[in-house]
């Protein structure tokens, strides 16, 4: 059906996709258009294009960023009156046709089955490797604003929380009292996934984990929470206005956190400050991810199998952060990456072990020439 082949190999590189912005980062990057149904992307010989349904067309004209905005059913009229059923693979075909394109640059996760539909229709489709867009890596001024609003959002979520906790009577059974009943994670999630709505952006799966629950670094968390036991919070939303992410996690304690827990605490920290010392350009992200590992073992916090299970420090270091909440370039041990100036990367060490609970901490910085930026403003704030 499809062969690879170089960009090179093409007269003419022509570049199409074909899905709903909202749900695909690569077609949101080249329209900067946000839409719930799947419209064709084209993009030849650097002029890019695109044929949307006549509900987006006046929306498409005065905001996508391309130099022209087809009638998707100028061409599907077109193949009705040919006497066969219309389908988006012949309305695509017919778009190309009509402009003689025969060959056609997809990205990884481009439909199979519309792939096949398209080739029956007479147009050669070659996957090009990820990254499709690989200038979506380093993000420019805009893009950096707009993750700095995603943030803030995400920081004013947080801050949510953490009062809802601070307000939180602490009973006697050492649960956790508040807005009239046993206070849970699901209250707390819900406090702060309102918050975030409140200030422009959406948050899922939004993670709340106390005590053993924190042990698992993505488990959401459900149930009672319990006083003098760490209380992970991630929070990652996504802007509503722009499509780009935030990233922030805190560990707190309601309570008193035991000497051992504070010794964790004040573990990762000094790992977060090592990682965000280490972002500058050219720098390895293996390399930064084996420093931190090898920090936290010197201080008496190996990693391994204990109990049947991983315990330490057992996830990457970090990733990018952009239209997607996990990008390129990955700070781990891994997958091997180089830090470049424009990278928007998290630092989020944390430490894990079933006597103690979990603990992780979560920077957003920017990659710059001499060093990095942290674009974020949360408060490190352990004990409430």
């Amino acid at each position: 059906m499809t062969r690879r082949s170089s960009p090179g190999s093409f007269r003419r590189l022509v570049r199409l996709h074909y899905a709903a912005s909202e749900r695909d980062a690569d077609m949101l990057y080249a329209t900067g258009f946000s839409a719930p149904d799947p419209f064709l992307f084209l993009q030849v010989n650097g002029q890019r294009s695109m044929a949307v349904s006549d509900l987006e067309l006046d929306r498409a004209r005065s905001t996508a960023r391309v130099r022209q905005v087809l009638r998707w059913s100028e061409y599907e009229r077109q193949v009705a009156k040919a006497g066969t059923p219309t389908s988006p693979a012949r309305v695509i075909a017919a778009i190309l046709r009509a402009r003689g394109i025969r060959r056609c640059a997809v990205p990884q996760s481009f439909s199979h089955g519309l792939a096949v539909q398209l080739v029956g229709e007479g147009i050669h489709i070659t996957p090009l490797p990820d990254p499709f867009w690989p200038a979506r890596e380093r993000k420019q001024a805009d893009e950096v604003r707009a993750i700095m609003r995603a943030q803030r959002a995400a920081e004013a979520g947080l801050a949510a929380g953490i009062e809802l906790l601070r307000e939180a009577r602490i009973g006697r059974n050492g649960y956790l009292y508040g807005l009239g009943r046993r206070l849970s994670a699901e209250d707390l999630r819900q406090r702060i996934d309102a918050t975030v709505l409140a200030h422009g952006a959406l948050a899922a799966h939004t993670i709340c984990a106390c005590g053993p629950q924190s042990v698992d670094p993505h488990e959401q968390g459900h149930g009672p929470l319990r006083a003098h036991r760490p209380i992970i919070i991630d929070v990652f939303p996504r802007s509503q206005a722009t499509g780009y992410h935030g990233d922030l996690t805190r560990t707190v304690v309601r309570g008193q956190a035991g000497d051992r827990l504070c010794e964790l605490y004040a573990t990762v920290r000094a790992g977060v400050r090592i990682g965000l010392a280490s972002l500058r350009p050219r720098a390895s992200g293996q390399e930064i991810h084996r420093a931190i590992l090898d920090f936290f073992t010197s201080h008496g916090f190996p990693t391994g199998n204990a109990h049947g299970r991983m315990e330490g420090f057992f996830h990457g270091t970090g990733h990018g952060v952009g239209l997607e909440i996990h990008e390129a370039p990955s700070i781990g041990p891994r997958r091997p990456s180089t830090l470049r100036r424009g990278h928007v990367v998290t630092i989020e060490p944390g430490l894990y072990y079933s006597e103690l609970g979990g603990l992780r901490i979560e920077e957003l910085a920017l990659v710059e020439q001499n060093g990095c930026r942290n674009l974020t403003r949360a408060p490190h704030i352990f004990e409430l």
